[in-house]
């Protein structure tokens, strides 16, 4: 708001690190824009958000003209770094931080996580303003800041989970994946972890080569290979067709629209789809409504869905299906009844497990990790299930798990007793693979 009242003109894009601080961000600005549209101030602001989960008609709006009297006000990820450019942006504010995707070998979880930039990402933020003219770059950071951060953005390959790139070099036929020359060498232990998991899917045998038929099948798969082995699976459960949409609305992002000004109505709008056991079949209800409604637009805007992603996930479920057919999975429907699903899903998801905890959190079975259920959970209100699956994990102030699902314990054991085994009458342990690369 300073800028706005003391610079000349000129757009502003501010860089925040996710959607949520973006959302709460615009919304505090616009009450600020209209308090300051009260004194008389003859400029008006716009202010928009950018984030790569926003639905694109939203998107569109920063690249529109604005009369002189108007200036705007991007409030982005760093979608806005390097993938568009916004005419007419005089003034950068950099805050410093980004979210990236990580994987924590020790944990084994995998999890967004908010890191300060690099001075590579910093220069590139600095360069998004004053292509038509000379612009500034407000910095919410010193100098000295600046000379301790790193060079460059640690590469994706030495902080990613590598399952399913081990899928792809054994499909290839590079079987010592451990000897393999990255250009960027993975941590070892990443290494270790990813064919562990491999190995419990039931993707490689314990001499670390791709199974048949399963392992070459869920290679083939343009997703997470828990993914997979849950699709691959769902014939023997009788829920092929509810899997397909589920599988596909997962890799979509932000189906929800909770527009600022309307937060109250969308949550109510949300409210309709939810169900008890969670967030997979929330969104299976989400689907089949769309569905149903003849991929309706207006329907999406009136229910505050995301219509383009809804389409979208519509698409990636045709070509799943089409692999299913492919595999000859046979087509089939739990015809309402939720169990089948939910085994099915814990088929995929079983390494992805928590219980509750005494201390009102979660703990992971696996290294006792704790766990919070994302406030965008359909469960984060109710009473807490004892035991869920999620399908990953983002790190702000806490760790909390998004795309959560109650689950039985039992079926821990009875889908994964090569994962799991009794321990006390109040949890399971987890049991450790032991896996050679060839």
């Amino acid at each position: 708001m300073k800028i706005h009242q003391t610079e000349g003109d000129g757009d502003i894009l501010a860089f925040l690190t996710g959607q949520e601080e973006v959302e709460t961000v615009v919304s505090l600005l616009i009450e600020q824009a209209r308090a300051l549209g009260r004194t008389g101030m003859k400029r008006h602001l716009r202010i928009l958000p950018m984030y790569a989960g926003l639905p694109s008609f939203e998107q569109m709006k920063v690249f529109e003209r604005v009369s002189r009297s108007v200036r705007k006000v991007i409030v982005a990820t760093n979608v806005a770094e390097t993938s568009i450019t916004i005419s007419g942006v005089v003034y950068v504010i950099d805050c410093g931080f980004m979210k990236l995707r990580a994987y924590n070998p020790r944990t084994a979880i995998e999890c967004l996580v908010v890191v300060p930039v690099s001075q590579a990402s910093a220069n590139q933020r600095a360069g998004r303003g004053g292509r038509s003219r000379s612009g500034k770059c407000y910095r919410l950071y010193t100098e000295e800041a600046f000379d301790k951060l790193p060079q460059s953005t640690v590469p994706e390959m030495q902080r990613s989970n590598l399952a399913p790139v081990i899928l792809q070099l054994k499909a290839l036929g590079i079987d010592n994946v451990l000897r393999f020359h990255f250009m960027s060498p993975p941590p070892a232990q990443s290494m270790v972890q990813a064919l562990e998991l491999l190995y419990a899917l039931g993707g490689l045998d314990k001499d670390c080569r791709l199974t048949e038929p399963l392992g070459m099948r869920i290679a083939e798969f343009p997703l997470n290979p828990m993914f997979a082995k849950m699709l691959l699976e769902s014939g023997n459960f009788g829920c092929s067709q509810e899997i397909l949409s589920i599988a596909a609305m997962m890799q979509i992002q932000n189906i929800f629209v909770v527009p600022p000004n309307q937060k109250s109505q969308a949550i109510r709008a949300h409210r309709k789809f939810a169900v008890e056991e969670g967030d997979h079949l929330t969104m299976l209800n989400v689907y089949e409504a769309f569905i149903k409604h003849n991929k309706n637009s207006q329907w999406c805007q009136e229910h505050f869905l995301n219509y383009k992603g809804l389409v979208r996930a519509a698409t990636v479920r045709e070509q799943l299906k089409k692999l299913l057919v492919k595999f000859q999975v046979p087509k089939k429907s739990s015809e309402g009844d939720p169990d089948p699903v939910l085994r099915c899903i814990v088929s995929g998801f079983f390494a992805n497990a928590a219980r509750f905890h005494s201390t009102g959190a979660y703990r992971t079975i696996r290294d006792d990790h704790e766990l919070h259920i994302h406030p965008a959970s359909v469960l984060y209100a109710e009473k807490p299930p004892r035991w869920v699956i999620y399908n990953e994990v983002i790190q702000t102030s806490k760790y909390y798990m998004r795309d959560v699902t109650a689950i039985e314990s039992a079926w821990l054991l009875e889908l994964a007793p090569h994962f799991y085994q009794q321990g006390t009458h109040l949890s399971l342990k987890a049991k450790r693979a032991k896996v050679q690369d060839q």
